[in-house]
């Protein structure tokens, strides 16, 4: 797992807020938490993760090709 902060500050459509393997953990210039890509381990190991400490959002889960 890892954690980065992409553009503090600057306008910016999404923001990374930790990835799972090939899985992304982020959030959207509206608010909204998505999940983008990865295996099933990745999604169920940032799930866990989310349960932990993001315990109040609900992402939305995209499958990216």
């Amino acid at each position: 797992m890892q954690t980065l902060v992409n553009g503090l500050g600057q306008p910016c459509y999404w923001n990374l807020i930790a990835s799972f393997g090939r899985a992304k953990l982020v959030s959207r210039a509206d608010g909204r938490v998505e999940l983008h890509g990865g295996s099933d381990a990745d999604r169920t190991e940032a799930r866990e993760w989310i349960s932990l400490f993001m315990h109040d959002a609900v992402p939305r889960v995209v499958n990216v090709n």
